[in-house]
This record gives C-alpha cells, sequence and structure tokens, in this order.
C-alpha cells in the first residue's frame, strides 16, 4: 500500500460502446489487505469495470495499483504489475490438468525459457507458487485430475487458483458464486477470507448477496454503470437507494 491511497485507485473510469456509456466516470478504491465488493443489478457495468481495470476494453479515466500508473498499460502488462481476474466463463483448459492450467498462468516466460525448453521440453519446473495457490483454495488433492472431471464447485475454484498462481497483489473475480449451491459458496467464502489473510487483495463481483455480504469488508454499488453507494455491508444493507434499486425491502 502506498503511503497516502488504496493498492488499487481509479478514478473517473469510463467506458462507451458505440453511444451507449457502460460504465460513467467511476472511482474505485480497494485497500491492501481488504475484500470489497462490487454490486448491482444485471446490465449496471460490474463485469465492464473488471475488463477496463484489467485493460481488456478501452477505456477513459485513472488507474493506480500501489502508486503506479497503469491507465496506458495493456493487458499483459497489468497482470505482470499485479492485477489478475478470473472470468464468467472459467476458460479453463480442459485438455490440460489442474495443474499444468494453474503453472500456465504462473509462467512468464522469457526468451532463454522458450529455448531451453525446445532442448530440454521435459525439464523439471518450479511449482512453489502453483502448490500454494492450490492449497490456499483447497483443491491440491485434485492438481492431476481434468477440470473436465470436476463439479462446477471445483471447477470455480481451480479458476481462483490458477489467477493466484501468478501471485497477484489483487485478484479481481467475476461472479466465482454462480450455480453454486449454498454449501459450495460457504466454502468459496471461507477460501475467499483465507485469500486476503494470505496478503492479497480481493474485488469480487456476484450476486448471491448471502455471500457478498458475508464476507466483504466493504462494497460500492452500481447503478447503469454509476456509482449510487459505498460502505460496510451494513451500511449498504441499510441504503435506501439500494434497497430500491437492487435488494429490495427483504434487505431490511
Amino acid at each position: 500500500m502506498t503511503p497516502d491511497g488504496p493498492l488499487l485507485d481509479a478514478a473517473g473510469l469510463t467506458v462507451t460502446f458505440g453511444g451507449v456509456t457502460a460504465v460513467d466516470a467511476v472511482d474505485l478504491r480497494v485497500p491492501e489487505g481488504r475484500l470489497v465488493g462490487l454490486i448491482g443489478p444485471n446490465g449496471a457495468g460490474k463485469t465492464t469495470t473488471i475488463d477496463a481495470l484489467t485493460g481488456f476494453v478501452p477505456h477513459r479515466g485513472r488507474i493506480h495499483l500501489d502508486g503506479r500508473d497503469l491507465s496506458l498499460d495493456g493487458a499483459s502488462d497489468r497482470a505482470r504489475a499485479g492485477l489478475a481476474r478470473t472470468w464468467q466463463s472459467l476458460e479453463l483448459f480442459d485438455d490440460l490438468s489442474v495443474r499444468e492450467n494453474c503453472r500456465a498462468a504462473a509462467i512468464r516466460p522469457r526468451l532463454a525459457d522458450v529455448l531451453h525448453d525446445i532442448v530440454r521440453p521435459t525439464r523439471a519446473r518450479d511449482d512453489a507458487a502453483v502448490d500454494w495457490a492450490l492449497e490456499l483454495v483447497g483443491v491440491a488433492d485434485l492438481s492431476a485430475r481434468s477440470p473436465s472431471e470436476l463439479s462446477l464447485g471445483q471447477r470455480k475454484l481451480v479458476a481462483v487458483a490458477r489467477a493466484l498462481a501468478a501471485r497477484p497483489r489483487l485478484v479481481l473475480l467475476d461472479e466465482p458464486a454462480a450455480g453454486l449451491d449454498t454449501d459450495e459458496s460457504l466454502r468459496l467464502g471461507e477460501r475467499l477470507r483465507a485469500i486476503v489473510d494470505a496478503g492479497i487483495a480481493v474485488l469480487l463481483v456476484d450476486h448471491d448477496m448471502g455471500l457478498v455480504l458475508g464476507v466483504c469488508d466493504e462494497l460500492t454499488v452500481l447503478e447503469f454503470g454509476k456509482v449510487i453507494a459505498h460502505g460496510t455491508p451494513a451500511e449498504i444493507r441499510a441504503d435506501a437507494r439500494v434497497i430500491e434499486a437492487y435488494l429490495g425491502e427483504s434487505a431490511r
């Protein structure tokens, strides 16, 4: 964390598609060692915000990570700077094992490494980061299996482990609880807190309000691409505008 600011500091983040503004001058901050939720109705701009932060869509505005300006950097440079993400569609490689999926994210090849692999494709690998990530999310016992053999809940955890294998400063999770049952969601929440306890900040997008309100330290709420509220889970649960826009009267 920088002496005078959060780990992630995005200001005026704006994304337009044609004449449609999907993200409208969003300010978003994630302190180091915190789990921040980004919530809102379908179409509010949550995934587009993640896409913009990680460099997958053109945007306007300023993005700093630990004081470094990433605003003009591409996706690969932002990943190397410490931003990692997951995808709603998971994007796992079913022809690779769980371990190999994580290894693909952990490796940052240099030209010398590529040449070495051509000469010695069976050389030993340093899988310390992979082992750490698999253990952290509780899927180490599945490392030799193919993702196609796993349940949806297990596949979601593998996707999180793959993002963590790169040892990021901040991981952005896009609806990791989608399709999970109550027990799987509870286990996911425990793993998310373990990630934060391990020193990695988390930005969580999800519609599972039991999960989000139960594990997040603070929340930012979007509606039609604009921030309408920010605060602790208790403050968000009681916010009249958020109740009207998203949570419903039962949240009271």
